[in-house]
C-alpha cells in the first residue's frame, strides 16, 4: 500500500501559506508527496511537487470543507492539542499567550522560496522595498486594516529620500481566486489639496522611483504568482498590512513591518519566538497592533509605530 499523500486544499490564502505549503514541502522532503490540488495560480508555491493541479476557481473560509480539516494544523492561530494536550479555552491566560501563533512543527517545513526564485539577472529597480496594501472586507465588516493615502505619502517620501525604490502592490482581486472577504473594484482614495480626489495608484505616479507592482509583472512576462515570488526574493524589506499577504512576506528573510488590526493576529504573544511567522525564514518581524475597536472609537488609524519602525529599520 502506497504511503504517498495528496493535498487537496482551497482555504483562505493565509491558511495555505502557513498550514498547507509547509506541510506539502515536509511530505516532499520525506518522499511522501504524490499530488497537490490547489486554487488557480498557486502552482509556483508548490514548485517542488511534480504533480500540481490548479483546480479551484474560488477559496472558502469554511475550514470544514476547504481541505484544512485534513492538515496537521487545522487552525492557523494555534495548535494547543499538540503542545498542551487540551483545548485553548482550558488553558491559563499565561498558556494562551504562549500558544498564540504557535503551530505544530513536527510535520511542517517552510520551502526555501527565496532561494528557488532569486534571479539576479531580473530587471528590477535597485534597492527596493515592497509596500503591500489591500482593501477588503474584514470578516464581513468595513476595512480598517490598510494604509491610507496620507500614510502612503509619508512612507513614499521617507523611503525615496533615503535612496530606496518602492514597489507598491495592492491587488484588485481579479488576479487570483478570491474568498468571501475580498472585494473587486474598490479604491483607496482621499481628497488632496490642489489635486482633488487621488487614489493610491495615482499617488505612485508622482514619484520617479515608486513602481506599481502590476506594471513590473507585465515586464517580467511570467504568471502573477511566479512574478511575485521573483520580485519578493529581491526585496530589501516589506511594509505590509496583516493577513495572508504578511505571511508571504515573512518567507524571504528580510525585515517585515506588519500593521495588524483584526483576527487572531492581535492576540498577545502572537508574534513571539514560537510563532509560525518566525519559523518561515530568518526574517525579523515587527508587528504593529492597532485594534479595530480602538480605530472605530478614535475615528482613524494610528500608523505612528509603523512609521517609527520604518525609520529605525530603513
Amino acid at each position: 500500500m502506497s504511503n504517498l499523500k495528496t493535498i487537496d486544499i482551497h482555504p483562505e490564502f493565509g491558511y495555505e501559506m502557513a498550514c498547507s505549503i509547509p506541510y506539502a514541502y515536509y511530505l516532499h522532503k520525506k518522499g511522501e508527496l504524490e499530488k497537490c490540488i490547489v486554487p488557480k495560480g498557486m502552482k509556483p508555491f508548490y514548485y517542488f511537487c511534480d504533480d500540481v493541479e490548479e483546480r479551484y476557481t474560488e477559496r472558502s473560509v469554511n475550514n470544514q470543507i476547504n481541505g484544512v480539516q485534513n492538515l496537521p494544523n487545522k487552525w492557523i492561530h494555534h495548535n494547543t492539542q499538540a503542545h498542551f494536550g487540551k483545548k485553548y479555552s482550558e488553558l491559563t491566560e499565561e498558556e494562551q499567550i504562549k500558544a498564540n501563533g504557535w503551530l505544530d512543527y513536527s510535520e511542517w517545513t517552510a520551502p526555501p522560496l527565496k532561494e528557488h526564485y532569486y534571479d539576479v539577472d531580473l530587471d528590477l529597480p535597485d534597492n527596493f522595498i515592497v509596500v503591500q496594501n489591500s482593501y477588503n472586507l474584514e470578516h464581513g465588516e468595513k476595512p480598517v486594516q490598510y494604509f491610507d493615502i496620507k500614510c502612503l505619502y509619508e512612507i513614499f517620501n521617507y523611503l525615496t529620500e533615503k535612496g530606496y525604490s518602492i514597489i507598491y502592490k495592492r491587488p484588485k482581486n481579479t488576479e487570483f481566486p478570491t474568498d468571501q472577504n475580498e472585494w473587486q473594484g474598490q479604491d483607496i482614495s482621499s481628497e488632496v489639496d490642489g489635486f482633488g480626489k487621488m487614489t493610491d495608484f495615482q499617488l505612485c505616479e508622482h514619484y520617479s522611483n515608486v513602481y506599481k507592482f502590476d506594471d513590473i509583472i507585465i515586464n517580467i512576462g511570467k504568471s502573477y504568482n511566479e512574478s511575485q515570488l521573483k520580485i519578493f526574493s529581491r526585496a530589501e524589506g516589506f511594509i505590509t498590512r496583516g493577513g495572508g499577504s504578511s505571511i508571504l512576506c515573512s518567507y524571504f528573510g528580510k525585515p517585515v513591518i506588519i500593521y495588524v488590526c483584526c483576527s487572531g493576529d492581535v492576540r498577545p504573544g502572537y508574534f513571539d519566538e514560537n510563532s509560525y511567522f518566525n519559523q518561515l525564514s530568518d526574517a525579523t518581524i515587527y508587528p504593529v497592533v492597532d485594534l479595530r475597536a480602538d480605530i472605530l472609537k478614535r475615528g482613524h488609524q494610528d500608523y505612528s509605530k509603523v512609521l517609527q519602525h520604518m525609520k529605525e529599520i530603513f
